[in-house]
């Protein structure tokens, strides 16, 4: 079993002590200006009072502001004109009822909202409905446990989460979230190396690849941290955790990972526009592609009790990669990605995203234009028609969109 070093005091936050004392108010960022904190709090006022203009109070229970700046610890940027937010601001809308016909009745005013305070906000602002009901009643995930764990309340109590004490320990997270993190990390990654494949990248281009290498370094350790029930909701405490952790098994790029995992906290709590050149940032991204191999073929061993050598291995095997899902469910998630065709297709009853595992592997990690039968393969799982790599990187993209 893993351990953690030990450490000074206080170098070790309690593990519920997110609230600020009595009578203090909460901070969006660590050391954001008082100019940044009061424009992020004026936008929570404008989201709260939009908010109660769209869904009646009888069925409103509570607004949440989530993500990084919920829990204290969001993204600075700093400009000439001062301190900006960076991350998106994401807010959890609590709403009475049954969750499919909240959002039907909410989801569009919902969305118009946001696309009106975006550009005051200066940043994009999302909105998501949930019910408290769903929240108490729901398996623990990483997300899960983020929001009970780190929030800011706009409309309600910390009383509201009674019944969310599952919610609150990390160890209850299970093993295939430190698969899906790696995944959406991961697929980050692939798309920055199609961005990175041009000879000519824009600045968009450097900042969109340089925001992804980041999010990957970050979720490295992250992903290892929640394979042993260590996961913090706090990066500075998740870093501290990696930094002291203490294995039997030998790892030999756990160094790797925790100087990755440094520079991921740094770019998450002072995030700048990337502006490498096209060669330094190849390099990044074929350093971090190589060391997300390593971690993902371990994790993937560790959870499916298998020994993958390599991801051609580990796409090809017929395996269900996500045993712990309900089938039924599946087959209606298949349903709703691919339509009616996906009920007489191969292994229907398999949860959709074990076709992104498996092109995912394939894509960022093996030879796949030169091996005929990785390219069919890539095909099958995808249903794609073209055969380009910006052509499948985009089929890839709209298939994760809709499955995760």
């Amino acid at each position: 079993m893993p351990t953690l070093a030990s450490a000074p005091p206080e170098s070790l936050p309690a593990e519920h002590a997110k609230l600020p004392p009595v009578g203090e108010a909460p901070r969006f960022t660590r050391q954001g200006s008082d100019q940044l904190e009061q424009h992020l709090a004026r936008t929570c006022d404008h989201v709260r009072a939009g908010v109660q203009s769209i869904i009646p109070g009888h069925k409103l229970e509570a607004v949440m502001l989530g993500g990084g700046y919920g829990r204290g610890e969001g993204g600075v940027l700093e400009t000439e004109a001062g301190d900006r937010p960076y991350n998106d601001l994401e807010f959890y809308v609590c709403v009475r009822g049954n969750r499919f016909l909240n959002r039907w009745r909410y989801e569009r005013g919902l969305h118009q909202l946001a696309e009106r305070l975006s550009p005051v906000a200066g940043v994009e602002v999302e909105f998501k409905i949930i019910s408290l009901d769903d929240l108490q009643r729901s398996p623990t995930t990483m997300f899960h446990y983020d929001l009970v764990m780190g929030h800011c309340w706009l409309l309600g109590t910390e009383e509201l989460l009674e019944g969310c004490e599952h919610h609150r320990e990390a160890r209850n997270i299970p093993l295939s979230e430190a698969t899906r993190l790696l995944m959406n990390r991961c697929t980050g990654l692939l798309f920055a190396g199609e961005r990175l494949e041009h000879k000519l990248v824009t600045a968009e281009d450097a900042d969109f690849a340089g925001r992804n290498l980041a999010k990957a370094q970050l979720a490295f350790g992250d992903a290892l941290l929640a394979s042993f029930g260590l996961y913090h909701w706090s990066c500075l405490e998740r870093h501290e955790r990696l930094r002291r952790l203490t294995l039997w098994e030998p790892l030999p790029w756990l160094s790797a990972v925790r100087r990755h995992h440094a520079a991921g906290v740094r770019f998450k709590l002072h995030p700048y526009r990337a502006s490498a050149s096209l060669t330094v940032l190849q390099g990044q991204h074929e350093e971090l592609r190589t060391l997300g191999l390593s971690l993902w073929l371990w994790l993937e061993n560790r959870r499916l009790d298998r020994s993958f050598q390599s991801a051609r291995e580990y796409a090809l095997c017929p395996v269900n990669k996500f045993p712990e899902t309900n089938p039924w469910r599946n087959l209606l998630m298949n349903v709703r990605a691919f339509g009616p065709a996906a009920l007489f297709a191969r292994r229907p009853m398999r949860h959709p995203q074990e076709r992104l595992l498996n092109a995912l592997a394939l894509l960022l990690w093996e030879p796949w234009r030169s091996d005929s039968r990785l390219f069919l393969r890539l095909r099958r799982d995808l249903r794609a028609s073209r055969t380009a790599f910006p052509d499948l990187a985009r089929t890839y993209q709209a298939l994760w969109a809709r499955t995760n």
